[in-house]
């Protein structure tokens, strides 16, 4: 489900997946096939991780390249959720094939 909030997206985001809802901070986003996929990836990861852990892991991978890079950006981008989001985004195919747990493949250190 999707719905409009600037108040409720971080800014400097155009939006946020919290299961099962995508936040999006403007109203033409929601045309943006690029990005509903991107956060359909993450409604995906959630899912999978039934929730709670997902939350856990993605703010626990988040402090540790935020420490690694020192940089909020750098460790945001290379957040292995967010890896494979960002790298699988243009795909709109790509949840029909995903295979379970794939995040895992884009973890690196």
């Amino acid at each position: 489900m999707i719905i409009i909030s600037k108040h409720l997206v971080p800014r400097g985001y155009l939006g946020i997946t919290v299961f099962p809802f995508v936040f999006l901070n403007s109203k033409w986003l929601k045309h943006n096939k690029t990005l509903i996929n991107h956060e359909k990836i993450h409604l995906k990861q959630q899912l999978e991780l039934l929730v709670i852990p997902f939350y856990i892991l993605y703010l626990g991978e988040f402090l540790i390249k935020l420490v690694t890079y020192r940089n909020w950006n750098m460790a945001y981008r290379n957040i292995s959720f967010e890896r494979e989001a960002y790298v699988n985004e243009k795909d709109l195919d790509y949840l029909k094939s995903r295979p379970f747990l794939n995040f895992i493949n884009y973890m690196y250190y």
